[in-house]
């Protein structure tokens, strides 16, 4: 009993120690994924206010044609 004990012990101790160094050298990890979305986001929604005012512009140019 004492074997199995100490065998889980050992087991949770490696585990622990496991996730503390994961956490500790990366904590930044998903970060650059995000910061990336977010550029994404953005340079669509200005890609789309640029169109949609050169839409207006040239919509009301060709009512001034007529």
């Amino acid at each position: 009993m004492l074997h199995l004990v100490a065998t889980l012990h050992t087991v949770g101790v490696t585990l622990i120690e496991r996730a503390h160094t994961k956490l500790t050298t990366e904590p930044e990890r998903g970060s650059e994924t995000i910061e990336k979305v977010l550029w994404a986001v953005a340079v669509i929604a200005i890609v789309a206010i640029v169109v949609t005012a050169i839409r207006n512009y040239v919509t009301s140019e060709a009512g001034k044609i007529g």
